[in-house]
């Protein structure tokens, strides 16, 4: 063998070695799905609990970016198949006792999270800042964990939740320019959501929000801990942060992160 094949066969070698240490690992290329349509496994929530509200927020206006979001085509709630069924068992065992589950996000795309991203890096829109984040400087969303690129919700088995007392109430419109009024307000001068009084509005970007926050008492802190103890008990898991935020666990996409639309045509064309 002459000298210089040795030195090629060396180089062909070290490149594998180089080609083989960078290329993805099986969890990170399943970052993100495949398609335009979901796997058969996700449905829309009201083929299995069609009782359970559905004010999908991210559909109209009235959120924190002040329009509808991207991915969100209709306002329906869309799950992995698991996570919806426990649903349905929580929203049985909570009418008994007199109350409704109320969705406000479930699948979320990544193209929806790219949206926040976007929103969150433009320091020049703070046009939903009275409402939703009124003590927090918008160049810390990043760094207190308000915002960031990825987002259990786009792995299909996360919701964001609330409890309403039965018969439920609408809750009426919200008109974009209206006066907003802080998120953490008490109930009855906030926006006039139907659901019952947790300490703060949904999506509210403030401390008052961590679901066990010893500032939250008396019915508001009972409320909590009554949709934290039913969905717990069904396996959901609930983020400390989020008193609304709840993930069903084992996760069937642990590692995958979704971005076709929120609509029944991203569905139906999956099966």
């Amino acid at each position: 063998m002459t000298r210089l094949t040795t030195v090629a066969r060396g180089l062909i070698t070290a490149l594998a070695a180089v080609l083989a240490a960078t290329a993805p690992t099986a969890t990170s290329q399943a970052k993100t799905g495949p398609g335009p349509h979901a796997p058969d496994d996700f449905v829309a929530l009201k083929s299995v609990d069609p009782t359970i509200i559905q004010e999908m927020r991210y559909f109209t206006p009235h959120n924190f970016v002040g329009e509808r979001i991207d991915g969100y085509a209709q306002p329906i709630c869309v799950l992995t198949r698991p996570a919806a069924q426990a649903l349905h068992r929580a929203q049985t065992k909570l009418l008994r006792q007199g109350y409704t589950l109320k969705v406000y996000d479930c699948y979320r795309p990544q193209r929806a999270v790219n949206h926040f991203v976007r929103w969150a890096k433009d320091l020049d829109d703070q046009a939903m800042k009275g409402e939703f984040y009124p003590n927090v400087d918008k160049t810390r969303l990043f760094a207190d964990g308000y915002i960031a690129e990825k987002s259990g919700h786009s792995r299909g088995s996360t919701l964001d939740v609330t409890l309403v007392k039965v018969p439920a109430k609408p809750t009426r419109p919200y008109h974009p320019g209206e006066p907003l009024v802080q998120c953490f307000a008490p109930k009855d001068e906030r926006f006039p959501d139907n659901s019952v009084d947790m300490g703060t509005g949904f999506d509210c970007f403030d401390t008052l929000s961590h679901t066990l926050d010893p500032r939250v008492q008396g019915e508001q802190r009972a409320n909590r801990l009554l949709l934290k103890s039913t969905l717990e008990g069904l396996g959901f898991v609930n983020l400390a942060e989020e008193w609304w935020h709840y993930t069903y666990k084992p996760e069937p996409y642990p590692d995958t992160y979704f971005d076709f639309p929120v609509s029944r045509k991203a569905l139906t064309s999956a099966h």
